[in-house]
């Protein structure tokens, strides 16, 4: 299979366009911005000789085998050569085949890591549920953060309330790091007992602004107490206070009373971008 550099063929299109262009657009710099998405799409729609004549926008549609294209799109990873987004869409159009196929290259070790997290990305834009619970898992045994967690929990995210069981059978194997990953999943679905108690075990350990935003999120009026106390911390940050007095506010709590901030380095940074 060839990997064809569209990047690179766009940008001589675009030199050529601009030469082409320079007498009618005088070097603006602006008009030229402002005409660049057309010129995008002639590109993309010109029989391009460097595609056989074919044009960029058609050329992987030609193409109905999700394991071709998603063996492709690794061969591009492995040669280090840009993956073309419309060899992405095209996987994508193919819709469960492709699903398929993506799931498999979630499990193998040889794959290029940027490959997995592409195929992470395109799970989620085909709506798949499949890997939710490889992502739990993954998630859970996670020491330190990294992106490919973050990808799977933006892709848990996307999955709604079905994850919330999941998640919570996974609570008590999940390292400390994965529980707050975890936690950013659960405060946006209240009730269960568990999670406010995660919730506020966290906020506890760390009285930040983070922790404080999950328990004003999950509605539980207990939580007003441990939030007073850590707003009249001495030590407590301008960022993290503001936070904490909107949990609160919104967990139907009297206002906090005004504190001066003054010397604080948040407060002092918000004070002078806003002068």
């Amino acid at each position: 299979m060839k990997c064809v550099n569209f990047d690179e063929a766009f940008e001589r299109y675009v030199r050529e366009w601009m030469r082409a262009s320079s007498a009618r657009l005088g070097g603006n710099a602006e008009r030229m911005e402002a005409e660049m998405p057309e010129v995008y799409l002639r590109f993309l729609n010109e029989p391009a000789d460097w595609l056989d004549g074919q044009t960029p926008a058609l050329y992987f549609a030609a193409y109905d085998d999700a394991d071709l294209l998603v063996r492709w799109m690794v061969e591009y990873f492995q040669k280090k050569v840009p993956v073309p987004d419309q060899l992405l869409e095209r996987i994508v159009d193919l819709g469960a085949p492709s699903e398929a196929r993506l799931l498999q290259l979630l499990d193998d070790p040889q794959a290029p890591y940027d490959a997995v997290l592409t195929a992470i990305t395109l799970l989620r834009e085909l709506g798949s549920q499949a890997p939710m619970q490889r992502y739990v898992d993954l998630i859970a045994g996670c020491p330190v953060p990294h992106e490919q967690a973050d990808m799977c929990a933006e892709s848990l995210q996307a999955m709604g309330p079905k994850v919330v069981g999941p998640i919570l059978q996974a609570l008590d194997r999940a390292t400390p790091v994965a529980q707050e990953v975890f936690l950013d999943i659960l405060c946006n679905y209240p009730g269960d007992e568990r999670i406010y108690q995660l919730a506020m075990r966290k906020f506890l350990q760390r009285p930040c602004a983070l922790f404080a935003s999950m328990l004003g999120k999950l509605g539980d009026a207990r939580a007003i107490p441990a939030l007073r106390q850590a707003a009249a911390s001495p030590d407590v940050n301008y960022l993290d206070y503001v936070e904490i007095r909107n949990a609160v506010e919104e967990l139907g709590g009297d206002p906090l009373p005004e504190r001066d901030f003054e010397g604080d380095p948040y407060y002092e940074a918000l004070k002078q971008a806003q002068d």
